[in-house]
């Protein structure tokens, strides 16, 4: 995959770029009213995203998603709670980037950030941590657009939890050193069971194996 310095040599090279950044700003312009209007109807019993100008409605999940991520929030939010570290969010907090929302299935906010909070807020930058439990209509998401936007607006950890599968992959953001361009680099992959340790979470821990009960 081309880096996105590559991209931006290979469009300031065209002939056409004049041509090209002006489609380019004409369909983010109406990329922002579709956003707008995402925004008037989506609501709290509605589990949707806005992606690259299209509305992604998620559907119901499975019991095994279900289980693995109440344990893990739930071990999560008691650590966060015991030790006043930040905040945690679970799967109706909306994350709104620079182009895209998000409604990640969990989320932590360091307790400087969310600090910042205001009680009727409903948009949020980007978490320090990220968890996405994956199935098979959001898989190709998790992997795909979230785990490139992600790594662009700074989340520092970002889990991909796949309960099918019982595999916890732990990335975290690392500065590629020829063009500075941010990206996720694979810390380690457990199947099934194995100790995971948050590297943004301050002595936050999990065995693999207590998220499917």
């Amino acid at each position: 995959m081309s880096s996105t310095a590559e991209l931006i040599e290979n469009v300031y090279h065209a002939p056409n770029v004049a041509f090209i950044l002006q489609s380019v700003s004409e369909r983010l312009k109406t990329e922002a009213i579709k956003r707008r209007e995402y925004y008037a109807l989506v609501h709290e019993d509605t589990k949707a995203e806005f992606i690259n100008g299209e509305i992604v409605y998620q559907s119901p999940v499975r019991m095994r998603h279900w289980d693995a991520s109440m344990q893990l929030s739930a071990l999560l939010h008691s650590h966060v709670l015991k030790y006043k570290l930040g905040k945690v969010g679970v799967e109706k907090v909306m994350i709104s980037l620079s182009r895209n929302d998000y409604e990640p299935d969990i989320c932590f906010f360091s307790a400087e950030k969310a600090a910042e909070f205001a009680p009727d807020q409903m948009h949020f930058p980007a978490p320090d941590f990220i968890v996405e439990i994956v199935s098979k209509s959001t898989e190709k998401i998790d992997r795909g657009i979230k785990f490139t936007d992600y790594a662009a607006h700074g989340v520092s950890e970002y889990w991909i939890l796949d309960p099918e599968r019982q595999t916890l992959e732990q990335y975290i953001l690392t500065t590629n050193n020829d063009d500075g361009e941010a990206a996720f680099e694979l810390r380690q992959k457990l199947t099934k069971h194995g100790l995971c340790t948050s590297v943004i979470i301050q002595n936050f821990t999990i065995e693999l194996a207590e998220l499917f009960v």
